[in-house]
């Protein structure tokens, strides 16, 4: 009997080829009906890992968000899941006990039924806690492993650590290979190694394309014995992301796999409404080379991921590097050159630092060693001259056990600076804040929220979610998209507040001002055809002398902030449009004789 093979959508990870931003929950909920209409997904991944920043970033709120957007997969029957970072939980850095726990409270009551937890260490002390809440709030426990290939990350070390999950409980085991540089064979073996041992546990596994490993090792894992594999959907699959469902489902299908069919209709409509998120605002941070698999990253190990924000680091550095090589009588680099020298150093770095596995936030810490080393280098000044302190607080231990064994050269520089590096359980170095944060709530005047989610979200992105509530985070965004925009020469949409202004009788104008000529406003050369609002700082005011060779104002219009020009010398008599109204095709929006 042939053996069935399930999917899982991951429709949130494909988006963080941007580096930012997601799509909003109004266009996650238009899509998940066509989603839905697939009928080959069993599951869907709808939040964590930057699901709650990315949300708080628009200035919008992401309970509402998660409610929404798992509500329709549980209505159709199919399982959601959440990305969590173990001892981190939905951030870059450790959270204590009693949040870690509120949060699988909170995304079970809001419809997340699986739970897939790593560590960036794979120390399963950082997991224990999180397989025992997730089950304790009655989700499935998924203990993810983090996947890489090095000299110390073997078949027998991942059973070392799958041991300890399965002894905590886990419901299910997936292999999370973020940067896609798990060789199927090896893959295969630590599959079949965890189906021999522990029969009842579900293995899923998670792979990306970056180096272009994932096809064979979906394949591989399959065989094995796999019930699970993570795809996604066009626009934004192969790339730096995953591979697309329809490539992988005919691939087991020809393999012998029960498989289910794909809706060509629907998917159809996926990619369309996908590439209209795009083309709406998304497309702004996902970087050009992001679509694009490259074998560059075998050797670095890199995730996929995080090269939209390494090569905005790598830019930003670009000027100082060039600065530092002009003044040591060095040629100049340009980026490719740079990224090349990158890549190297992290393969430099990475062992000397105990290969922690490059995930979040591990291999920020280890790539933003190597860019210091690189700026170092150029200013002729030694390796590990500049380590931020996240880093070091990786190696003092303080995050977990380190894979594999510290450089010689590190031990010594921490020696010389004084630190001492750290066997407790990471856990125990970050006290209960929970009465801390309600207390906070409670000066603050907010409530707690439905099922507490309020305050667990204050309590895990505190500075985010107070941006989110003052309405920075909105503005921040919006100036952000705009500015984008204006660079691309895109629409801008400006939304202000409207005042209350006096209708303006055209007709009754006409007649009491017999002389008086339109203004017409020249936009790109054409006459103004299209205006969102007029800048009222700006505008001209009434009784204002203008002069035909001269702007005598401003308006906002699709191309950015136009000049305003008289048809006449003489003065502006009144203008017609207030503030926030939209002026249509070819209308008058001021008088002047």
């Amino acid at each position: 009997m042939a053996k069935e093979v399930k999917f899982s959508l991951v429709y949130r990870d494909m988006w963080q080829s941007s580096g930012k931003y997601q799509p909003r929950v109004d266009q996650l909920v238009r899509v998940a009906p066509a989603i839905i209409e697939m009928g080959c997904f069993d599951r869907v991944e709808t939040n964590g890992g930057a699901f709650e920043q990315v949300n708080l970033l628009y200035g919008e709120n992401p309970n509402v968000s998660v409610r929404k957007w798992t509500a329709p997969f549980h209505k159709a029957g199919i399982e959601t899941h959440m990305l969590e970072r173990g001892l981190n939980a939905l951030r870059m850095n450790p959270v204590p006990a009693d949040v870690r726990e509120l949060m699988f409270k909170v995304k079970k009551a809001q419809g997340t039924d699986i739970a897939r937890s790593f560590c960036g260490l794979n120390d399963h002390r950082n997991l224990k806690l999180s397989v025992e809440y997730a089950k304790k709030a009655g989700m499935i426990s998924q203990a993810a492993l983090s996947i890489t290939h090095s000299p110390v990350h073997t078949v027998e070390y991942y059973m070392g650590v799958v041991d300890h999950l399965v002894e905590y409980g886990t419901d299910e085991i997936c292999l999370k290979d973020m940067a896609g540089i798990g060789r199927p064979t090896d893959l295969a073996r630590l599959v079949s190694e965890i189906k021999k041992k522990y029969p009842h546990i579900k293995v899923q596994y998670h792979g990306h394309c970056g180096p272009g490993f994932s096809p064979a090792s979906m394949l591989e894992v399959a065989r094995a014995g796999a019930e699970y594999i993570d795809v996604a959907v066009e626009p934004l699959s192969w790339g730096k992301v995953h591979p697309d469902v329809i490539t992988i489902q005919q691939m087991l299908k020809a393999d012998g796999f029960l498989v289910k069919d794909v809706n060509m209709d629907a998917y159809m409509e996926v990619r369309s409404l996908t590439q209209e998120f795009i083309d709406d605002f998304l497309g702004y941070w996902i970087g050009k080379t992001n679509s694009q698999m490259t074998s560059l990253l075998v050797g670095c190990g890199l995730p996929g991921g995080m090269m939209g924000s390494m090569m905005a680091d790598l830019t930003g550095f670009k000027a100082a590097i060039n600065a530092s090589e002009r003044a040591n009588g060095k040629p100049e680099s340009n980026l490719d050159s740079l990224m090349v020298q990158l890549f190297k150093e992290v393969e430099y770095v990475w062992p000397r630092l105990g290969y922690p596995p490059l995930v979040t936030p591990f291999s920020q810490y280890v790539k933003n060693t190597a860019l210091m080393n690189l700026l170092a280098m150029a200013q002729n000044k030694p390796r590990f001259s500049t380590i931020d302190k996240d880093t070091w607080g990786m190696i003092q231990g303080k995050m977990g056990n380190l894979p594999g064994p510290l450089a010689p050269e590190i031990i010594a520089l921490a020696k010389e600076k004084g630190m001492e590096f750290h066997t407790e359980n990471p856990q125990d170095n970050y006290p209960d804040e929970l009465p801390k944060f309600r207390q906070m709530m409670k000066e603050e005047g907010w409530d707690c929220g439905q099922d507490d989610e309020e305050l667990f979200e204050l309590a895990m992105h505190e500075r985010q979610y107070r941006d989110y509530r003052s309405g920075i985070a909105k503005e921040r965004f919006n100036k952000e998209l705009e500015d984008f925009r204006a660079k691309a020469g895109a629409p801008i949409i400006v939304k202000r507040p409207v005042v209350e202004m006096p209708e303006f009788d055209i007709n009754a104008l006409t007649a009491k001002y017999p002389k008086a000529t339109p203004i017409q406003a020249p936009a790109k050369g054409k006459m103004l055809w299209q205006v969102d609002v007029i800048d009222d700082s700006k505008a001209p005011a009434a009784g204002t002398k203008v002069s035909a060779d001269k702007p005598c104002g401003y308006v906002q219009t699709y191309y950015g902030m136009e000049e305003v020009f008289s048809a006449v010398n003489g003065r502006i008599i009144a203008v017609t449009a207030p503030q926030g109204k939209d002026v249509a095709k070819g209308e008058i929006i001021a008088f002047a004789e």
